[in-house]
């Protein structure tokens, strides 16, 4: 009999491990995968060496936010520091507290003031709405119109004071206006 002796030459390769900390909004993809909520994830694949090589993925998924608000105004709104005149839909986008997007929708309408004028004359005077004018001038009327705006209407009034007295001595009789007096007395006559 004889000895033997056997050799073994022996590599030991080391599987290897990796950890990353990922915070993203919404969503994030990682080996292939999508992920949309938070929480650990591992990925084992074989390294080099032809071991296993697992990645554990601790992953933080933060949300962005969208919110959206419906206004009525009148003649103009003023929103994130942009004043608007015209209906419309707008969208402010900015950074929530996660850094992550924040987008504020705007929807707007525009309701209009109305501005109108007119020149009225009369005898005496002028009655507009609740209130009687007997002296010209210009007058405004604040009332609120059918979207419920302050609508401002003017007037350009004239006063004028047309009576007029005509003393007359006559004989027998006199004629005025078509009409014969054979009396003395006052009469009056109104033009129209």
């Amino acid at each position: 009999d004889c000895d033997s002796t056997a050799t073994l030459n022996l590599t030991i390769n080391p599987s290897t491990t990796s950890s990353v900390d990922v915070t993203e909004c919404d969503t994030y993809t990682w080996n292939g995968e999508t992920y949309t909520t938070s929480g650990v994830h591992t990925f084992v694949s074989t390294n080099a060496n032809d071991c296993d090589s697992t990645a554990t993925l601790n992953l933080t998924i933060n949300p962005s936010t969208t919110s959206s608000v419906d206004v009525t105004e009148c003649d103009t709104y003023t929103w994130n520091g942009e004043t608007y005149t015209t209906s419309g839909v707008y969208t402010f986008v900015s950074t929530n507290a996660n850094d992550c997007d924040s987008t504020a929708t705007l929807n707007l309408t525009i309701n209009n003031s109305n501005t109108g004028s007119s020149s009225e004359s009369a005898s005496g005077s002028y009655d507009w709405g609740v209130v009687t004018y007997t002296t010209s001038g210009t007058y405004t009327n604040t009332y609120t119109n059918a979207s419920g705006c302050d609508s401002i209407h003017t007037l350009n009034l004239t006063i004028t004071n047309c009576d007029s007295t005509l003393t007359v001595s006559a004989c027998d009789s006199y004629s005025w206006n078509d009409t014969v007096y054979t009396q003395s007395g006052t009469y009056s006559y109104t033009v129209l």
